[in-house]
């Protein structure tokens, strides 16, 4: 970080309310309704989609915050930008625009989505919620896919529009009981892994989901202008009391363990979904979407992989090195507390490579160290973790072993 990042500060206050005077750019760098719940914590903000989303909080650390997630609850408010789509014709236009059958998203489900421009470069992923037959909303990662659905659009009965809802989730082994405990009457039956579901929080009603950025056990709120999302966050932020959850900032080992790319960094226009790895997430045998042609004859086989680093955290960049030549990008990295070692995500030069690779990282620290190739997730390769199929609370390092 160079010393004009590390002075750069932002001042975050609320949205203005109706009739108050707002800056120009309130909607370049505009805040989470539920902004004053992290503000307790001393948090430091960065631009996701035009919006603030914290990055990091003085009075939570990432460890703390990694452990929070892995044995209790965490709330966080996220900066992705739900987009609706909506009209006879809005089926089409996604299938048109995703590689995946969006006919096979039913009505009260998701599914995870990308698209792809003609070359077969990826633009942008996210997660496409079926709110009715013809309506959806698509959670998108950072960047801004309305403005490409909107120029597909042509000739379609269709809106494609931004309905000014705000996401924010709740995630760990403790997150459905707090769901329980925050909903007003009938919990969701059934609510599976990636289930949407219309209930009722503090008087309001709301969308959920069985969907989050951290493949634990977890949901997802969406928020929509027209109610009192105070009171939602109250409730929501009171269930979550007798667990221990917090507002925090989730750092990146988790979701880098999981194998959880992110749009900007993990991929961009210049990677296929094979070489991210997401092949099985194309599917040939539809009709016709856009770079269909070009995935049909790219190279399938993946170049991107997870990386253990021992003694430090990989460098961002072309710091990866194979027998003294340069092998690859190091797209993601942080220090996982549970393993103990350097996490990463990586995208390998040579795609004849792969898991158990052994090559050297320069790290954040300058150091060159060894680091080993490894698949992705890292654990729980069956992702039974979020499915509710598996419970796996791990021990703090240090803990006394049990007699």
């Amino acid at each position: 970080m160079s010393e004009f990042q590390r002075n750069v500060r932002f001042a975050v206050l609320p949205l203005p309310t109706e009739g108050a005077r707002s800056s120009e750019f309130a909607r370049t760098m505009a805040p989470h309704p539920l902004v004053h719940q992290e503000l307790p914590y001393d948090p430091q903000y960065t631009i996701y989609n035009h919006r603030l989303i914290a990055m990091s909080m003085a009075g939570v650390s990432a460890e703390d915050a990694y452990w929070m997630l892995r044995r209790r609850a965490i709330l966080r408010h996220t900066g992705e930008f739900p987009v609706e789509v909506r009209g006879p014709d809005a089926e089409r236009l996604l299938n048109l625009v995703f590689t995946r059958d969006v006919a096979k998203t039913r009505v009260g489900r998701c599914s995870y989505q990308f698209a792809c421009y003609d070359d077969g470069g990826m633009i942008n992923d996210g997660v496409l919620v079926r709110l009715a037959d013809d309506r959806f909303w698509y959670g998108q990662a950072d960047g801004d896919l309305s403005l490409w659905l909107k120029a597909h659009a042509r000739g379609m009965n269709v809106e494609v529009f931004d309905p000014e809802v705000w996401i924010s989730q709740v995630q760990g082994p403790e997150s459905l009981r707090i769901l329980k405990a925050a909903i007003d009457g009938t919990y969701p039956d059934p609510f599976r892994y990636f289930d949407a579901a219309e209930v009722r929080i503090a008087g309001q009603d709301v969308v959920i989901t069985r969907s989050g950025f951290t493949n634990e056990l977890g949901w997802e709120i969406y928020l929509p202008p027209d109610i009192d999302v105070r009171a939602v966050g109250e409730r929501v932020l009171e269930a979550g009391k007798p667990y221990g959850m917090l507002p925090v900032a989730v750092g990146g080992a988790r979701r880098i363990e999981a194998g959880l790319l992110n749009a900007g960094s993990d991929f961009d226009e210049t990677v296929t979904p094979f070489a991210a790895g997401l092949g099985s997430m194309v599917d040939l045998d539809k009709a016709d979407f856009i770079g269909k042609a070009a995935l049909e004859n790219a190279d399938k086989r993946p170049r991107t992989w997870g990386l253990r680093v021992s003694g430090g955290v990989a460098g961002i960049g072309r710091s990866l090195r194979k027998d003294g030549s340069p092998a690859g990008r190091v797209c993601s990295s942080a220090w996982s507390p549970f393993q103990g070692c350097g996490v990463a995500i990586v995208r390998l030069d040579d795609p004849d490579l792969g898991a158990g690779t052994e090559v050297d990282v320069e790290c954040a620290d300058g150091r060159t160290r060894p680091a080993v190739v490894c698949d992705l997730p890292m654990y729980d390769k069956e992702r039974q973790i979020p499915r509710g199929k598996l419970v796996d609370i791990p021990e703090l390092p240090g803990a006394d072993e049990p007699s």
